[in-house]
């Protein structure tokens, strides 16, 4: 089609033309709203990268001879975590006469696995590196569906918050009104079972002639 008419007809209907494969031959164009088109990328584009994971290697520290109670703290973090699906990286770290007793470590390490392995997998085993033992454990769930999951979890405590759950405003209101047709009736039968007021008339005084 010749590019005359091609114009022609982009200004008929209001619309641009678009060079869409400049090295063709001969060059092949579009007839499209350029400005909507550019809207809609740019959409997919945000929408893309709010969706993207990227991947997150946490460190946790740990002793040989950690206290249960301080274990115990480290272990939530790692349980956290794991389930935000980002992996974590486990150091135990030797000081002194430690280093002589590696299987303090390895055993430890092991414990914590077991511990987690509802929620994560040994990605890379227990070994030594200098002074420390390092071990990764990978999430079983996958980054994007940790990330759905909190928005959906985050979503349903703020509907809660607010109490915007389904139904829950109708029925407060239709509780409130209720409540107010019961309080009506009691004050009007209040008011009927209450005795008519007697009124005293004043006694005539006889005047002694």
């Amino acid at each position: 089609m010749p590019l005359a008419k091609a114009l022609e007809l982009a200004q008929e209907y209001d619309l641009d033309l678009v060079e869409v494969a400049a090295t063709a031959r001969p060059p092949v164009c579009k007839l499209m709203d350029y400005g909507k088109f550019k809207y809609e990328s740019a959409m997919k584009a945000r929408e893309a990268r709010k969706n993207q994971a990227h991947t997150v290697i946490k460190e946790m520290k740990l002793r040989p001879k950690i206290d249960p109670h301080d274990y115990d703290t480290k272990k939530g973090h790692v349980v956290r975590f794991l389930k935000q699906g980002d992996k974590v990286k486990i150091t135990i770290m030797f000081r002194g006469r430690e280093q002589s007793r590696p299987e303090l470590g390895f055993r430890l390490l092991q414990r914590l696995a077991e511990d987690v392995q509802d929620l994560g997998f040994v990605e890379s085993s227990a070994k030594q590196d200098g002074r420390n033992m390092i071990m990764v454990l990978g999430p079983h769930k996958k980054k994007t569906e940790a990330m759905a999951e909190a928005r959906a979890l985050a979503d349903a405590r703020k509907a809660e918050r607010q109490g915007r759950t389904p139904g829950a405003a109708a029925d407060a209101q239709a509780d409130e009104v209720e409540e107010a047709v019961e309080e009506a009736a009691e004050a009007v039968e209040a008011v009927e079972a209450a005795p008519a007021a007697e009124v005293e008339q004043p006694a005539d005084t006889e005047q002694e002639s």
